[in-house]
């Protein structure tokens, strides 16, 4: 590096030529991106409009700055509040610049990661770029909070629009306002927007013209060579269903079995990730005879079966094969997330029915009563509704990207924005985590069923209120007396843990209400080996969640243990290890089958 007169470093200069290059490569490559996003709206393919969710942010914040604009003294205060912040913010600029110690005027959360590079803090003009967004979205923040004469499912709304609009206009996701960005892409000399935009194309065309940003690297992982690949037989399978027996690890074990009913949102292997992570493996392991269901992913063929058809098709027709393979009259069963919905209609149509086969039921992260269901009911409205009908009722069928997009906005900045940053602006690929490819293997969602289950629960909470009915049966929870464990996380942005507990005070029967920690997917996946995160236990679910918490006793580690000795204590005589198929069902191919491998 050449030095000064003054012997001090010179940086070299830019080579100006190769960033020229650079730049024209970044055009070209830019058109192939808006190739891939046009050419399937040209083909027909994608018939997908912004117009109906834009049209549903403007009525809703409109409907917040009403309540201000007809107040016009509160419309100063409002005025006067943000003004006054950025003349602070500016006189505090001022005299960081004159070489004055300054304190923030406003600082970011201590879990905000977008702000991490030194010269946001030390860099006067990006310092106050930071400060000056983060009082903004801070304002129109508490806006929406002290807004009259809306209802609450109108503020919740218009709070989930203005933290993806705060997250969207962050001046972390641009170049020239992104300190770190404007280094990376001189000391590069603009390669890495090149290959930002090449993966930008990539992912366009992955998602059929929407954008399906690489959360991972896609090809670490395959499915039942390095996920899923706890050894078991498909043993049943049928329009909706197949039905895997995992093979026995220990000489005895619980003769009682055990059904897993996981979502059909997403595909079972959540529950089987890499070895080290799978709940399945570990519960084999622990000497239970395990069966799961592996849903079809539907298309059009599947548009008509409802919940009915996921409750006897699915639930009910799998409990048959593994009663009939067992030789038994009882199984434990467990329900994840929507799966654990269906199961608890499931087992309050069998309570109706006089049937007993369900000798106890857990349920991980599952909302049976949707009164505090959280950021997704922000897309349950009549409108929004009418719309997605429409849309549904067309194909037969829920595209898997629609739902996967409603995940990823509920936590924007981590699963969305960081992502746009390192991928499309750093050019960077995201590094293998299996969970991550677990979550962008979408799948499909039939028509009558997801729509049945959006009105019955997000919309009108049939099943809390006792009014849901299914297969000609009213379903009544409180008659559901079989043992329950409800497990949920302290951090779930799907399942929130005040719906949970509320949805577990409904049962008629015993119910021992655990609380995780972490979220709605590492607070369930957090094998005991690893020694993270922490569980509370307490008294039976009965009045707030937070009264609940108040007096519950927490535990270092995995709530696996504990699951586990709650079964064992219910049940836990034991015996050989029941054959595969109970020499009544053969083996139609090994697990993980074929349903789970079928892309959406």
């Amino acid at each position: 590096m050449a030095t000064d007169e003054s012997g001090g470093k010179v940086p070299p200069e830019p080579d100006y030529d190769v960033f020229a290059k650079n730049m024209a490569r970044l055009v070209e490559e830019g058109g192939k991106a808006m190739a891939a996003y046009v050419r399937p709206r040209e083909t027909g393919e994608n018939n997908n409009s912004l117009s109906d969710g834009v049209a549903d942010v403007v009525k809703t914040l409109g409907q917040v700055a009403e309540t201000w604009l007809s107040d016009p003294h509160k419309t100063l205060d409002a005025q006067r509040s943000l003004v006054s912040g950025y003349f602070d913010l500016w006189s505090s600029t001022l005299r960081k610049m004159n070489g004055e110690e300054v304190a923030p005027v406003v600082e970011p959360e201590s879990r905000d990661a977008r702000f991490q590079d030194p010269d946001w803090s030390t860099n006067p003009f990006f310092d106050f770029l930071k400060q000056a967004y983060l009082h903004t979205t801070r304002w129109a923040e508490t806006m929406v909070n002290e807004a009259e004469g809306i209802d609450e499912r109108t503020r919740a709304k218009a709070h989930f629009y203005v933290r993806q609009i705060g997250s969207a206009v962050a001046p972390s996701n641009f170049v020239l306002t992104n300190p770190e960005l404007i280094k990376e892409t001189m000391a590069q000399k603009g390669e890495n927007l090149v290959r930002g935009m090449q993966m930008l194309a990539e992912d366009i065309a992955a998602g059929r013209g929407e954008l399906k940003i690489r959360q991972t690297d896609r090809a670490s992982f395959e499915v039942g060579v390095n996920l899923a690949t706890t050894p078991g037989q498909v043993i049943f399978q049928n329009d909706l269903i197949q039905l895997i027996q995992y093979e026995p690890t220990t000489p005895q074990v619980r003769r009682r079995p055990l059904l897993i009913v996981p979502p059909w949102i997403n595909k079972f292997y959540v529950l089987d990730l890499t070895p080290e992570k799978s709940f399945i493996r570990w519960a084999v392991n622990s000497g239970l005879t395990v069966f799961v269901i592996s849903w079809v992913n539907p298309d059009a063929r599947h548009a008509l079966k409802g919940f009915d058809s996921y409750m006897q098709e699915g639930v009910l027709a799998a409990l048959d094969v593994v009663l009939k393979t067992t030789r038994l009259k009882q199984a434990d069963l467990v329900g994840y997330c929507v799966g654990g919905t269906l199961l608890a209609a499931t087992l309050a149509y069998m309570a109706a029915t006089g049937d007993k086969r369900a000798a106890s039921a857990t349920f991980l992260t599952t909302q049976v009563d949707f009164t505090h269901s959280g950021d997704l009911q922000c897309f349950v409205d009549e409108n929004q509704l009418k719309s997605l009908e429409r849309k549904i009722n067309e194909a037969g069928f829920l595209e898997g990207s629609h739902m996967s997009s409603a995940f990823n906005m509920l936590r924007p900045n981590d699963l969305i924005w960081s992502y746009v940053v390192s991928n499309y602006l750093k050019g960077r690929q995201p590094r293998p985590f299996d969970l991550l490819h677990w979550n962008s293997d979408s799948t499909r969602m039939a028509a009558a069923n997801h729509l049945f289950y959006l009105k019955n629960c997000y919309d009108q909470n049939m099943l809390a209120r006792g009014l849901m009915e299914i297969a000609g049966v009213q379903l009544d929870i409180g008659k559901v007396t079989v043992p329950v464990y409800e497990l949920a996380t302290r951090e779930d942005h799907i399942a929130p843990a005040k719906s949970a507990f509320l949805g577990a005070t409904l049962f008629g029967g015993p119910v021992r209400f655990v609380l995780s920690g972490s979220g709605h997917i590492a607070g369930v996946i957090n094998p005991p080996e690893r020694n993270k995160y922490q569980y509370w236990t307490g008294p039976a679910p009965k009045g707030s969640y937070d009264a609940w918490l108040n007096k519950a006793k927490e535990h270092p580690g995995s709530w696996w243990p504990d699951w586990r000795k709650w079964l064992a204590d219910l049940d836990e005589a034991q015996g050989a290890p029941p054959k595969i198929g109970g020499g009544r069902y053969k083996s139609l191919e090994p697990a993980p089958g074929s349903y789970v491998k079928v892309p959406a």
